[in-house]
């Protein structure tokens, strides 16, 4: 889930690094927005991929309301159905078999529809949860309509209420990539799995889930941020009826031109996995997971000399899927800022750099976010102006208060 707006940077010309590393011919007015996480940076693949994934809708089709009037969820394209199970059953993250499918217009509409779901029947208003640092947008989705049946109770570490309650389980968590669990383990509490990174060019492939409810979305997966699709995997049939009800008044289905585009899509992603290793370069995960593993260790290397940041460790796991050894490459960097600095975006923004604050995640504000997912310039010059902070660091963090990283503030 991300913004909609986007600034685009323009692509730069960069010279050579100095002996101090220090970059030359900076861009400093283009800014570069990595608040979100808009995935432009599949765009490469999937332009390769030519026609594969082209179809062709007639006019005269698609004008019913119904897909499948035998299925409870009336509104789900067959072919779109087939293309989940046959992609969770290549990359083996996630059990299809005697689980609801449910579409929706992404996973933020779903995530609303399974909160109407499994609180409507509930006596009182009950609270939603997700442990610190969560997922910045949740607040403001479950808040904004201020429903009678939830409400948001913060950060699921503090909550000790003895009542019923939701918990939002993010994994791998967004913002900073770890793998997790419930926190408040007690009786009375309904578990929600976003497992949007649950992918493997973004962390091992563990085991194949089986959680109640398990949400997904194609923004994330394949990059298609802009065809709205996401699914919901519930092991409960009336939790699913209550979501389709849910999903019948709010928008009367999900457009089924996006469904057809996306199952095409997915379809062409579960084929390519049978190809590891092809020497035609289609397996779309092993292109992204090799893109994201070489940002993140451009990125390690160059926080590194600036000694003015921190990224978090993860371990290294057998990845099923690959069937190698390996660590996490989440889809945003959870940088930290040296001791003494205590807002942290405010010196990225300094750099003409947009971030999101720490503090938006119910956080410390002396951490940001960054997406690891935006088109190769934007990473590029990024890299290249997190590179500049070093030359204005003296090594005692001076310079950034004296130096160019506060000059260009409002």
């Amino acid at each position: 889930m991300g913004g909609t707006d986007q600034v685009r940077g323009t692509r730069r010309s960069t010279a050579a690094a100095n002996g101090g590393g220090v970059t030359r011919n900076l861009n400093s007015d283009t800014v570069i927005n990595l608040d979100h996480g808009d995935p432009t940076m599949y765009e490469s693949f999937w332009r390769k991929m030519g026609d594969k994934c082209t179809v062709v809708i007639k006019g005269h089709e698609c004008l019913s309301y119904f897909s499948n009037i035998k299925n409870p969820c009336w509104f789900l394209e067959p072919k779109l159905e087939e293309s989940i199970k046959s992609l969770h059953g290549a990359v083996g993250n996630a059990v299809t078999d005697g689980y609801s499918i449910v579409v929706g217009t992404g996973s933020s509409q779903l995530l609303q529809a399974v909160l109407y779901a499994v609180s409507c029947d509930q006596p009182n208003q009950i609270s939603v949860v997700s442990p610190a640092p969560y997922y910045s947008s949740y607040p403001e989705i479950i808040d904004l309509v201020r429903s009678g049946l939830y409400k948001w109770g913060g950060d699921a570490h503090g909550f000790d209420k003895d009542e019923p309650f939701i918990e939002l389980v993010t994994s791998p968590n967004n913002p900073n990539g770890v793998i997790r669990g419930s926190v408040v383990n007690r009786d009375g509490g309904i578990l929600i799995h976003d497992l949007a990174y649950y992918w493997p060019q973004y962390t091992p492939i563990t085991s194949s889930l089986d959680f109640d409810i398990m949400l997904f979305t194609a923004s994330k997966c394949t990059g298609h941020a802009g065809s709205r699709i996401g699914w919901a995997l519930v092991k409960d049939k009336e939790v699913a009826k209550k979501m389709i009800k849910f999903m019948e008044v709010n928008t009367i289905g999900v457009s089924k031109e996006s469904q057809i585009r996306v199952a095409k899509i997915l379809q062409v992603v579960a084929d390519g996995c049978k190809r590891f290793g092809s020497p035609d370069g289609d397996n779309f995960f092993e292109f992204s997971k090799s893109l994201m593993s070489k940002r993140w260790e451009i990125l390690r290397e160059t926080v590194k000399k600036t000694r003015m940041f921190t990224l978090p460790k993860y371990p290294l796991q057998h990845c099923n899927y690959t069937g190698d050894v390996t660590q996490a490459h989440p889809a945003f960097a959870w940088i930290k800022c040296k001791e003494g600095i205590e807002d942290c975006e405010k010196v990225f923004r300094g750099q003409n750099i947009l971030t999101r604050s720490g503090r938006r995640f119910g956080s410390d504000p002396g951490y940001v976010r960054v997406s690891m997912v935006s088109k190769e310039e934007d990473f590029d010059m990024f890299i290249e102006r997190l590179s500049a902070i070093q030359s204005f660091n003296n090594g005692d963090g001076n310079g950034i208060t004296n130096g160019n990283v506060n000059g260009n503030l409002d």
